[in-house]
């Protein structure tokens, strides 16, 4: 089986082949369509996270169950807490075996692009969302607009909120983003914002927008590069009763909501991948490295899962 693995923390990721994988007690085994990249993945490369070596990356991935050919995608996370593409192989590969639990039915009408990115991108938002306890006619601001923040703007406006705002140093992401329905802007024009969803993880950026909310304002730190922040605790927190709420992975019952979001056109999910990519080191490699560095894409997929 062909696969895409990460052999060495800091280098590029190598074309592999391993023998095929074999489903066992309480799995299935999933011929992979689709895999989201997501910029968690350049981070882990680079030596960011606890990751274990050799690994196949990737953990938003949807495919067909191999003895059934029911379209299913996958919760990222197994029962233990271990996660794919991180503490176990993932889906830069053509086949996976996973717990049955983590299949999840993509209902008719969902692609399996659609359904992939979904695993990650759309379900943290959307799970930043609901910590946020975002209520009808609030304002919203996102720092970072990328999958997770084009997911967002969408997941916001149809849980009520009255204006969202998205922060970009890309200048031709800030432009998709008022495609979306987000009102571009600086981060120092922000004010009194009710919830900001911080995806990028930059230290001056993230205290700014603290500063930026509203009394009662809550900011979800959701970026996992955030290692950092100097702040204030009377002025910035304490004062105006704000609150700083992690943000960590998502549920499995919040995967099949959203899935049954996208059935009925509540949300638009395939507008968010911007770029597809077939399974080869060098593509994947040249993905992440436009991470790293500030890329104008939303959400890339690798598609041609044949070698």
């Amino acid at each position: 089986m062909h696969a895409v693995r990460l052999t060495h923390l800091g280098t590029p990721l190598i074309d592999d082949d391993l023998p095929e994988p074999a489903a066992g007690t309480g799995e299935v085994l999933v011929d992979i369509r689709a895999a989201g990249i997501c910029h968690s993945d350049a981070h882990y490369r680079a030596g960011g996270g606890s990751v274990n070596l050799p690994l196949t990356l990737g953990h938003e991935i949807a495919g067909v169950v191999a003895d059934t050919g029911q379209r299913v995608a996958l919760h990222y996370l197994h029962g233990d807490g271990r996660m794919l593409g991180k503490e176990v192989d993932g889906g830069y590969a053509e086949r996976i075996a996973v717990p049955a639990a983590n299949a999840v039915p993509i209902p008719d009408g969902v692609s399996f692009e659609t359904a992939a990115v979904m695993m990650c991108s759309t379900a943290t938002s959307y799970h930043a969302l609901r910590l946020a306890a975002l209520r009808p006619g609030e304002s919203v601001a996102i720092l970072g607009f990328g999958g997770l923040g084009a997911s967002a703007v969408q997941l916001a406006r149809f849980m009520g909120a009255s204006r969202v705002f998205a922060v970009d140093r890309v200048a031709e992401k800030l432009d998709a983003a008022a495609s979306f329905g987000a009102i571009p802007a600086a981060v120092d024009e922000l004010r009194d914002i009710d919830v900001v969803l911080d995806f990028a993880g930059h230290p001056a950026t993230t205290l700014q927008a603290l500063r930026s909310l509203a009394r009662g304002g809550r900011i979800m730190i959701v970026a996992i590069n955030l290692r950092e922040l100097a702040i204030d605790p009377y002025r910035d927190v304490l004062a105006a009763e704000r609150r700083i709420i992690g943000v960590s992975d998502h549920t499995r019952e919040e995967l099949v909501e959203l899935l049954d979001l996208a059935s009925r056109g509540a949300i638009d999910i395939s507008r968010v991948i911007t770029r597809r990519v077939a399974l080869e080191a060098a593509s994947i490699n040249e993905v992440l490295d436009d991470l790293d560095h500030g890329t104008k894409h939303l959400r890339t997929v690798i598609t041609t899962l044949s070698f």
